[in-house]
């Protein structure tokens, strides 16, 4: 049963891999999108795409969600009334240096994108949210979130401060009928490596080399999953890995 059709859903992060996979998975469904990423250029083409295809309305915000005051001044163009549904997906890893030898700046990166940003999109919508008794907010999370690793300390600690704001907001919201749920992959072959590895694309491949991972479609089956429950139905995080991985850092590559 389709229970998703003529909501509407905003996705941050939505120019590339799970972000973008979801946002054609739920157009595909009638859900009418707010598409958000710093790439203005990919937003334009993904408006034009997922209307010719789909059919369903599309608003594309350009800016960067590290920053509070573009979140606000991008948000205030929404009807955020008629946002029903939060996807909390722009994120990333930078790096994989050891604390003692980690660049600062790939730390802020991670700390601003990966926790204040969610936050700040997050603060913006669940009030409304709230106050109507209504609305579903899912967060992406990661493994990393359940479990630490050498070269992620900060990358883990990120993910696992989504684990906690995920339970949090959970709590927080108990009592408004608003559902929040979070997804957490293993290895997913998107962008996710060539950024963190600074555009080594080389480098990137290696993570995958190997093994049949997890691709981005993977990811968005799943939160459609989620997305489409009864109302009764929360589901508060689903770990999913590819069938090579058994933990962060356990890959069979045959």
């Amino acid at each position: 049963m389709n229970r998703l059709k003529g909501k509407k859903a905003l996705i941050t992060g939505a120019t590339a891999g799970i972000g973008k996979a979801i946002a054609h998975q739920l157009a595909d469904l009638g859900v009418h999108l707010i598409l958000t990423g710093r790439r203005s250029e990919r937003l334009v083409e993904l408006k034009s795409e997922i209307e010719s295809s789909y059919g369903v309305q599309v608003q594309t915000l350009h800016f960067d969600i590290r920053s509070n005051k573009e979140v606000e001044d991008a948000l205030s163009e929404v009807d955020l009334e008629s946002v029903d549904l939060l996807i909390n997906n722009a994120g990333l890893a930078a790096g994989v240096d050891p604390v003692h030898k980690a660049d600062l700046a790939d730390w802020e990166q991670m700390i601003d994108t990966n926790i204040k940003g969610l936050l700040y999109i997050s603060r913006l919508i669940t009030p409304v949210m709230a106050a109507k008794k209504s609305g579903h907010v899912l967060n992406l999370g990661s493994i990393a979130g359940h479990e630490a690793y050498p070269g992620g300390v900060v990358y883990t600690a990120t993910k696992h401060a989504v684990t906690a704001i995920n339970k949090a907001m959970k709590m927080d919201l108990h009592g408004t009928n608003v559902r929040v749920s979070m997804i957490s992959p293993g290895l997913v072959n998107t962008e996710f490596s060539t950024i963190r590895f600074k555009g080594d694309s080389h480098r990137a491949d290696s993570v995958y080399a190997g093994i049949d991972p997890l691709v981005a479609d993977d990811i968005a089956e799943i939160a459609v999953f989620i997305l489409n429950r009864p109302a009764h139905v929360d589901i508060m995080d689903v770990v999913v890995f590819p069938t090579a991985q058994s933990a962060a850092t356990m890959v069979f590559r045959g």
